[in-house]
């Protein structure tokens, strides 16, 4: 019970500390779980994002779901998850309750501006991070390259790119054991 406890409040922790959804919680999440907590590495935190993002629902959710039931099984995914949503269901309740009448404050245009302007870099620290723990080798960044030109100039789902992008580290894995 106590180990369920921490992990609900460990991503109650998380959830609370972040803005602009999954993208912006990612350097939170690996700080608090793979860094203090050592529950899972940043590489295995790296994957369950990746595989949180090809997968239905909130990033966050997906990856605390995976985070929990590594560290307790299903309870543990079902806390974690808890505690990552319960803060935002709060925060969103009143806050949807005051926006109405103040959405048109100036003051709080400005506040919102300067939180979106955060929120760019910390997901531009993020994915300098994924970077950093991700593409460790030449057919990594090609792999990185192609996705990245793809995602600006082909307009199709993102989605699209992770199978592609796994097929592709197969296929390249594949030709360089057969050249051993």
């Amino acid at each position: 019970m106590r180990k369920l406890l921490e992990l609900f409040f460990a991503f109650a922790k998380v959830s609370v500390g972040s803005f602009g959804g999954g993208y912006a919680m990612l350097p939170l999440l690996q700080r608090e779980i793979a860094e203090k907590k050592r529950w899972t590495t940043e590489e295995e935190l790296a994957d369950y994002y990746a595989l949180s993002q090809c997968t239905p629902g909130a990033i966050a959710v997906n990856t605390a779901t995976y985070v929990g039931k590594k560290q307790k099984g299903v309870p543990g995914g079902i806390s974690a998850t808890l505690g990552v949503v319960f803060p935002s269901v709060l925060i969103i309740t009143a806050t949807a309750a005051l926006l109405k009448n103040l959405s048109a404050i100036p003051v709080v245009q400005d506040a919102f501006a300067g939180v979106r302007a955060c929120v760019c870099v910390l997901i531009l620290n993020t994915v300098i991070k994924l970077f950093k723990s991700s593409v460790k080798d030449k057919s990594a960044f090609v792999i990185f390259l192609l996705v990245l030109s793809g995602a600006i100039f082909i307009p199709v789902s993102p989605v699209c790119y992770i199978p592609a992008a796994a097929l592709a580290g197969i296929a390249i894995k594949s030709v360089k054991a057969r050249r051993k």
